[in-house]
């Protein structure tokens, strides 16, 4: 599966599936930066692919439908124009032949969803789980964004994570104030190192994110081990809102 990223607005990622001379884009929040790829690449657009309502990621949907060959898969959500499946937990829809399934993922918003592609261990998960982060708590509960996060964190370590904000460099800074550890201070070199020289840090996998991602639990600062880890996630989340 080759998957390239699209740039976007300051820090968003349109991710690309391509397969034969034609792609299939995730979250395309601006038509414009699709289309020039399309003309620059001699490509032509098959599916939209949708993980929640917010406008950086639905913004492009309605230009691009009349120029695309086949649906818009995203949340059951009558406020996304332009749905043409909406899907909920474990649905599956094939897009240039891969098979995904749904993982319902709210917290960030309430009609969040990801998209998992078992046979390549591929996942799109949206603003729910940042490379060394997760996304803000916009509709759901503290509970929600907590329940969604383990989903993701029992994929498989190899699954390949794409999500749509260029964070990884912020969040790490973040979890080096609230745990002393060499893993995720290495990791940071690397990121550093990466966006230094005009690359990005995605995709990310399972597997880095349970070293690096304090959110996802695996890891948890000396002050909050205490706590039960929904608590501890919690406390988390509100000091990285006011970090």
């Amino acid at each position: 599966m080759k998957i390239f990223h699209i740039p976007a607005f300051a820090d968003n990622y349109i991710w690309s599936i391509e397969k034969e001379g034609k792609i299939s884009v995730v979250d395309p929040g601006d038509a414009k930066a699709v289309l020039n790829v399309l003309e620059n690449q001699n490509l032509s657009l098959e599916d939209i692919l949708v993980t929640h309502h917010h406008y950086d990621h639905t913004g492009g949907i309605n230009e691009l439908k009349k120029v695309m060959q086949g649906k818009v898969y995203g949340p059951d959500n009558l406020a996304i124009e332009g749905i043409d499946v909406a899907l909920k937990e474990n649905d599956q829809f094939t897009t240039l032949g891969y098979e995904f399934s749904v993982i319902e993922t709210p917290g960030h918003t309430l009609d969040h969803i990801s998209f998992h592609c078992h046979e390549k261990n591929v996942l799109f998960c949206g603003d729910t789980l940042f490379s060394g982060g997760c996304g803000r708590l916009f509709e759901g509960t503290y509970q929600q964004l907590f329940n969604s996060l383990q989903k993701l964190v029992g994929l498989p370590n190899d699954t390949k994570v794409y999500c749509t904000h260029e964070y990884t460099l912020a969040n790490l800074v973040f979890a080096e104030q609230q745990i002393s550890d060499q893993e995720i201070s290495n990791y940071k070199k690397n990121v550093e190192a990466k966006l230094n020289k005009g690359e990005i840090s995605l995709p990310s996998s399972i597997e880095i994110e349970k070293k690096i991602n304090l959110f996802l639990m695996q890891k948890i600062p000396n002050d909050l081990k205490h706590l039960l880890p929904e608590e501890s996630f919690k406390e988390l989340r509100i000091r990285k809102d006011n970090f």
